[in-house]
């Protein structure tokens, strides 16, 4: 492969990888639970696939037992970031931090590929970033074919990047942000929140973000929602991108500081559990050789919450005001929601609040969904085949339609519903919340 490199130029990079492998690999009691839950090893059924023989795998690189190879490359890349393998294991193997910290050394020794490369500076940029992404949703009728779904549509030429067969969801016309005043106030406000919006529910998925506005007016609470707030960073902090991943977090960190600083704020919301999570997990992480950055994320993160958890462990939310919901509705748990904020129950106290709804469990809610972010766009049918069985779940219990609380889940899942003819839609779960307030106005 061209700019051949090798462990060594691997090591220098990061100089305790391999011991923290060595010590991982020592700790691993070989049970299997890793291949149990992995959801690509299920797929592919190779132990390549698997958490431990990834580790396996950079060890041999690292010590310059094996070459450092495309193929090398290629499984390193194979993974959905499910966080599976790190939360089952019972040894308390850090997998999923270990694989990013191996990505991060071998894009810091060889660089990144040209099309990551150019994709990871448009977001860097966020004034560029946000003209693009505007030209998408203005030009986007000319690009994508909308299908009879809500939310769904087709490219109608072949796409850089994008498998052909790909169902997605068409840029908006004019992002969230751009709709919405920066303070939405209420009349006695409960609490006064900041709102990161994430880029999918910016860009894509504004009715999510217009579902938080009113379920929060609903409850009476004030929002505002900083117009110069950027990406998250996960998009790049899973490829091992941190130091890009650490100017993303300064800039949002400087911004909601002013926020909370200008607006009195009790605290910030996130209806994306990766962004949340980011916020609540990430930030303190990447800047812990950093003492000051460190303790700013952390005031930052200790008053971050998923919209979910705040709703009902903080507010919390008014159900005397619900209206009826009559359907029957499943829950697909996002990975980074169940795994990394370890949030399950109280999206289901939500929709159990519900009147007329009924709530439907699924077999395995918390399996990954196959989406991982961009995984889907490098590793189409791969995706697909994880997907396939999340969609047969949803197909099992005869639901109406699927919750959950991810914009990428819920691009990836209408994508499988549409896939294999299911009649669902999927929906935020701060959407069907919204429509049983909205019930209970008429009604009032």
């Amino acid at each position: 492969m061209s700019n051949q490199i090798t462990g060594a130029d691997l090591h220098a990079q990061d100089t305790s990888l391999l011991k923290d492998i060595e010590d991982a690999l020592s700790n691993c009691m070989k049970c299997g639970n890793c291949m149990a839950v992995c959801p690509l090893y299920k797929e592919i059924g190779k132990e390549s696939a698997v958490a431990r023989g990834k580790l396996a795998l950079m060890e041999g690189v690292l010590k310059g037992q094996l070459p450092y190879s495309e193929e090398f490359e290629k499984i390193m890349l194979t993974c959905l970031s499910c966080k599976a393998c790190a939360t089952k294991c019972p040894c308390g193997v850090p997998a999923d931090e270990l694989i990013i910290r191996g990505r991060r050394a071998a894009a810091k020794a060889r660089g990144l590929s040209p099309i990551k490369k150019n994709v990871f500076n448009l977001l860097k940029h966020r004034q560029l970033f946000d003209f693009a992404l505007r030209m998408a949703g203005l030009f986007g009728p000319l690009s994508f074919k909308k299908l009879p779904r809500p939310m769904a549509a087709v490219a109608r030429f072949p796409m850089p990047g994008m498998d052909a067969r790909r169902i997605t969801a068409p840029f908006a016309a004019t992002p969230f942000r751009s709709q919405v005043p920066e303070r939405i106030t209420v009349a006695n406000p409960k609490k006064k929140v900041g709102f990161f919006t994430g880029c999918t529910i910016n860009y894509i998925y504004t009715d999510m973000g217009q579902s938080v506005v009113n379920v929060l007016k609903a409850n009476d609470v004030e929002i505002v929602i900083p117009s110069t707030q950027h990406c998250c960073g996960t998009p790049v902090y899973v490829y091992g991108q941190t130091e890009r991943t650490q100017a993303f977090a300064k800039h949002n960190i400087e911004v909601f500081e002013d926020a909370i600083k200008k607006y009195n704020l009790d605290a910030v919301i996130a209806s994306c559990g990766s962004c949340a999570e980011a916020l609540k997990i990430e930030y303190p992480h990447i800047f812990h050789d950093d003492p000051q950055m460190k303790a700013r994320a952390e005031k930052l993160a200790n008053m971050t919450y998923e919209i979910s958890e705040f709703l009902v462990d903080v507010l919390p939310f008014r159900k005397d005001i619900l209206g009826p919901v009559n359907e029957t509705i499943t829950m697909h748990d996002p990975c980074h929601m169940a795994r990394g904020l370890k949030i399950t129950k109280q999206p289901r106290e939500i929709l159990n609040a519900i009147p007329g709804l009924k709530f439907v469990e699924m077999s395995a809610p918390d399996r990954c969904c196959g989406s991982g972010g961009s995984f889907n766009l490098a590793h189409y049918d791969l995706a697909r085949q994880v997907n396939d069985k999340k969609i047969a779940d949803i197909a099992s219990t005869k639901a109406d339609n699927v919750a959950t609380s991810c914009p990428s889940c819920r691009m990836f899942l209408t994508d499988g519903l549409v896939q294999n003819n299911q009649p669902q839609n999927c929906y935020h779960v701060i959407q069907l919340l919204d429509r049983s307030y909205q019930a209970g106005a008429k009604k009032a």
